[in-house]
């Protein structure tokens, strides 16, 4: 019913931009979403209606900044925002969802097998933890939707980049005064280059980046594995 707070959104005209031929699978998650999801506490009722504006849509023109082929890490990845989306959106990506909670974990990979994703991967555990260091390979792109402030999350981040990776965060309005509070100790955690960048600008409102490169020297991955353990 209209007048029902928590009545999901139907699929938008533009979702098949975003989706293309797999759409469908976007629409299979959506639904994981709105039963599972809500029934889980993964998402509040109150975000149903707008489950493909603020969400999936959201997540899913993360595609237009990684390149093909790229080996992609979602930190804290919740019910499965940026990288489920992103997922389907590309299968060319190798994508690993990092998320320590359980019941997160679980419902991530019920969604993997459901859809199916071949080209995920679902890890348990914190982004920091060493367990989770060795666990995953260093990847292209290591991205993150509503984690943690910028100089957190680039301590997370850091040590799962390639040299020359980049950091891809989906932020808000946020992102240029994060940059300007937060660059100088990013840039010493070997993550520089920062700026502002918008993707699906097709969207009423487009999906706002935080993004930075990797630096390609090995003595600055190493600086940075051993800040993390101390921190």
């Amino acid at each position: 019913m209209d007048d029902n707070p928590g009545a999901s959104e139907p699929t938008p005209a533009i979702a098949v931009e975003v989706f293309g031929p797999r759409l469908p699978l976007a629409e299979h998650y959506a639904r994981m979403l709105t039963d599972e999801g809500v029934l889980r506490g993964l998402i509040g009722p109150r975000e149903l209606p707008q489950l493909w504006t603020r969400h999936l849509l959201n997540c899913g023109v993360l595609s237009e900044a990684i390149g093909p082929d790229a080996t992609v890490i979602d930190i804290g990845s919740g019910a499965g925002l940026p990288g489920i989306p992103l997922a389907i959106a590309r299968p060319d990506l190798r994508i690993t969802l990092i998320e320590p909670l359980l019941r997160r974990t679980t419902f991530l990979e019920e969604v993997v097998a459901a859809l199916p994703l071949p080209n995920v991967t679902v890890v348990r555990g914190r982004a920091e933890e060493r367990a989770v260091l060795k666990a995953v390979e260093r990847a292209d792109v290591v991205t993150s939707r509503a984690v943690a402030p910028l100089e957190r999350l680039a301590k997370w981040s850091a040590p799962l980049i390639r040299g020359g990776g980049r950091l891809v965060a989906l932020k808000g309005k946020s992102a240029a005064d994060e940059i300007a509070r937060d660059w100088e100790k990013v840039m010493r955690l070997g993550i520089r280059d920062l700026t502002v960048e918008q993707c699906g600008t097709m969207l009423e409102t487009p999906t706002t980046l935080i993004v930075g490169r990797r630096n390609e020297s090995a003595r600055d991955s190493r600086v940075s594995r051993k800040s993390d353990r101390r921190n």
